[in-house]
């Protein structure tokens, strides 16, 4: 398995702005996708158990748009539990390739695979699937590839990150492939503050074990303790933002660089975006995808497209 490197220069990128940010994508240490594990069961994070909920309920039609021989590649694969359901429902798939950025739970996850699916060839990468990734061709026919991105991921990229990346993805499976993806929907800011700052403190130590991870990795010295966790929604983006509360002016040394921070500043950790199912599949056909099938929930909190790369004509 192979796995991407530069965590000390995205800390140091990101803390030289004038909007102090830290890239998401370093939240899932061993530690921090174990605390996002607790936050999927929390009452008040809907997206996980509401997800589910869609899966359980239409995995049959899913696979059935999906198709038989295809090698299904999946971003963030994390524990692979959505996959394992997916993989239940589908005809013949010839492979599965499971790319995440933390190396434990991609091994424990893909042994997972292996076990439940004896026939089937799976290729673990440990890589960010932001980066150029070569996807391996397994040794039968494959018919089709299809991405799989679960979990409302796309939501952390901004609109126009999100075009860009949905266009590499349209160029990665070609010409009749497709993206099997969770979108998560607009809905009542109180519902989704709650989501992203939980009674039991579990959102927040999520985010701050992000400034662990810097101290054990990098070396860095940041004081923990004076930075709080704070989930806000931004009405007029359209997305739910996380950041951490510098509370008492302090410095902070990190590598070859002195970070000062003064009492009030903040961190900006992640950006969640929410959309109307409209707003995204119009997103989807910018970068080439033709929207195939919409599957929700009944209160229409969260959804679950299919969408393809259209054969072009002749």
């Amino acid at each position: 398995m192979r796995e991407s490197g530069g965590f000390l220069d995205d800390v140091l990128v990101g803390l030289r702005g004038e909007q102090k940010t830290l890239p998401c994508k370093y939240l899932y240490d061993e530690r921090g996708s174990q605390l996002f594990e607790d936050i999927c069961e929390l009452t008040e994070y809907y997206p996980t158990r509401t997800e589910f909920g869609i899966m359980n309920t239409f995995v049959e039609d899913m696979a059935r748009h999906l198709g038989e021989s295809v090698l299904l590649i999946e971003y963030g694969s994390g524990n692979s539990r959505k996959t394992r359901l997916l993989l239940d429902a589908m005809r013949a798939p010839v492979g599965y390739v499971p790319i995440d950025i933390s190396r434990e739970i991609l091994k424990e996850s893909a042994s997972a695979i292996e076990k439940r699916f004896p026939g089937l060839e799976v290729f673990p990468i440990c890589a960010d699937y932001l980066m150029p990734v070569s996807i391996p061709e397994p040794g039968v026919l494959v018919a089709r590839r299809i991405v799989y991105f679960p979990g409302s991921t796309i939501g952390n990229f901004k609109p126009d990150e999100a075009l860009e990346f949905l266009k590499r993805v349209a160029s990665q499976v070609g010409e009749g492939g497709g993206i099997l993806i969770g979108v998560d929907l607009k809905k009542e800011s109180g519902v989704l503050k709650r989501a992203y700052d939980d009674r039991k403190g579990v959102t927040a130590a999520f985010n701050r074990n992000l400034l662990a991870r810097i101290n054990r990795e990098l070396a860095g010295d940041f004081p923990e303790d004076k930075f709080r966790h704070e989930a806000l929604w931004n009405k007029e983006q359209g997305r739910i933002e996380m950041h951490l509360i510098c509370e008492e002016a302090c410095r902070v040394t990190l590598g070859p660089e002195s970070i000062v921070f003064y009492a009030g500043e903040s961190i900006v950790t992640e950006y969640a975006y929410k959309y109307e199912v409209e707003e995204f599949q119009s997103l989807a056909s910018k970068a080439g995808f033709t929207p195939q099938a919409l599957w929700t929930d009944p209160g229409e909190m969260f959804s679950v497209h299919y969408l393809d790369v259209t054969l072009s004509a002749g």
